[in-house]
C-alpha cells in the first residue's frame, strides 16, 4: 500500500507543478518526509493524507486508487524541448484523466469504444511526401468522411478507437502529444489555443498512428505528419475547387475564407497551396514573408475558430448512471467534482459545474 500510495502521491504532486520543498512547506513537512511517502518508505497517518489531499486538490481515494495508467511512448508535438518539469506535469495530469476514462469504460457490460484500426488499403512503403495525400484521401474513404469539412474532429477520431483528451496548461510551448495505452492510440491536446490550431494538432498527431513504420528513412517523421494534417483536413481536390489549379497571386481575404469553411489557419492554408501545386516556391516563400510581416504568424486576423470540445466522456458517464452501471456518487467521483456539483449538473442548473472535461 505504502508504495503505490507513493506512486499516486508523487503523481498528484508532479500534476500540481509542485516540487518537494514546496509541497512540503504547504503541509508542514520536511521535503525529506515527503520523499519518504513518494518513495514508500514510510505511510503518512490520515491527518497528514487530509493535508496532502486539499494541499495537491484531489480526493484522499485518490490516493488509495490502485496504478492502472501505464504510458507507452510519448511523443510531444513541440516547437522547442520542453523543460523537464513541464513534460512530468502534463504526464501526471493526463495519467489521472485516462485513468478515469479507462475505469469508466470498463465499468460497461460490452465495450463502449471501438479498438483503432489502420485500413489495410493504405501504402506500406512512402518513399515521398506527395504520396501522403493518397493515404490522407483514402483514409478519409474508408471512414466515409467524403471531402467535405470535417466539422467536429475530436468525435470523428473517438468514432474510430483514438481517446482525445483536453488539458488545461498554460504552457506556450504545448501543443498537444499522441502515447498509447494499452496498445490504443491516445491523444492530448492543450485548451490554451485557438480550433484551427488544436484541429492541426489532433491532425498531426493522428499522422503519427497513420504513417508510423511507412516512411522512407530520407523523410522526416514531422514534416510527413505536418504534410498528412494538411492534406487530411484540406484535401487537395477541394482547394483546388476552391482557389483554381494555378494561381500567380492569393488575396488575404481568400486564405480568410478557407480558414472559415475549414477550419485550417491561414498560414496552413499558404503550405496547401504550395503543395497542392496551386503556386510555385517563390511565391509561397513571398507570402509566408508578408504574412510574418504583418505580425500573423503571432496572432492571425478576424475572430478565431472556437476550440475543439470533447463529449464522448460526459455522455459515456450519463449513459452508465441511466443504465445504473453506476451511482451518482461515482459519477462524481469520475468528474471529478463534488457529489453536490453534479446533482445539480445533472438536473441541467446551469450554474452548478462538474470539472472534467
Amino acid at each position: 500500500m505504502s508504495k503505490n500510495l507513493g506512486k499516486r502521491l508523487e503523481r498528484a504532486r508532479k500534476a500540481s507543478g509542485l516540487g518537494l520543498r514546496k509541497l512540503a512547506e504547504l503541509v508542514d513537512l520536511s521535503h525529506m518526509t515527503i520523499s519518504k511517502y513518494e518513495k514508500g518508505v514510510s505511510t503518512p497517518s490520515s491527518d497528514i493524507l487530509l493535508k496532502l489531499a486539499k494541499a495537491l486538490r484531489v480526493s484522499v481515494e485518490f490516493f488509495l486508487r490502485p496504478e492502472t495508467v501505464k504510458l507507452g511512448k510519448i511523443k510531444f508535438r513541440k516547437r522547442q524541448r520542453l523543460r523537464k518539469k513541464v513534460e512530468e506535469s502534463i504526464k501526471a495530469q493526463i495519467a489521472d484523466q485516462i485513468e478515469r476514462r479507462l475505469e469508466l469504460e470498463n465499468l460497461y457490460p460490452n465495450p463502449p469504444i471501438q479498438p483503432f484500426k489502420v485500413p489495410d488499403s493504405l501504402s506500406d512503403r512512402i518513399c515521398e511526401y506527395d504520396q501522403i495525400e493518397e493515404i490522407a484521401n483514402k483514409l478519409r474513404n474508408h471512414w466515409k468522411l467524403g471531402r467535405v469539412p470535417i466539422q467536429d474532429l475530436i468525435d470523428v477520431l473517438e468514432s474510430r478507437g483514438i481517446r482525445v483528451f483536453i488539458i488545461d496548461y498554460e504552457e506556450p510551448l504545448f501543443d498537444g502529444l499522441s502515447t498509447l495505452i494499452n496498445d490504443q492510440p491516445v491523444i492530448i491536446i492543450s485548451s490554451k489555443w485557438p480550433g484551427d490550431r488544436q484541429r492541426f494538432t489532433l491532425a498531426h498527431e493522428l499522422g503519427h498512428f497513420i504513417l508510423h513504420g511507412r516512411l522512407s528513412k530520407k523523410l522526416s517523421e514531422e514534416k510527413a505528419c505536418n504534410r498528412f494534417a494538411g492534406a487530411f483536413l484540406l484535401p487537395k481536390e477541394m482547394i483546388i475547387q476552391a482557389m483554381g489549379r494555378i494561381r500567380t497571386s492569393i488575396e488575404w481575404r481568400e486564405l480568410f475564407l478557407l480558414k472559415e469553411e475549414f477550419k485550417l489557419s491561414m498560414h496552413s492554408a499558404c503550405y496547401r497551396l504550395k503543395d497542392s501545386g496551386i503556386i510555385k516556391e517563390s511565391h509561397f516563400n513571398n507570402l509566408i514573408f508578408l504574412f510574418n510581416q504583418n505580425g500573423w504568424n503571432k496572432e492571425e486576423p478576424g475572430n478565431k475558430i472556437p476550440s475543439e470540445k470533447t463529449h464522448i466522456f460526459k455522455q459515456m458517464i450519463f449513459h452508465a448512471l441511466g443504465e445504473e452501471y453506476i451511482g451518482e456518487s461515482k459519477a462524481a467521483e469520475l468528474l471529478d467534482c463534488s457529489i453536490e456539483a453534479f446533482r445539480s449538473f445533472r438536473l441541467m442548473n446551469e450554474t452548478g459545474h462538474a470539472t472534467a472535461r
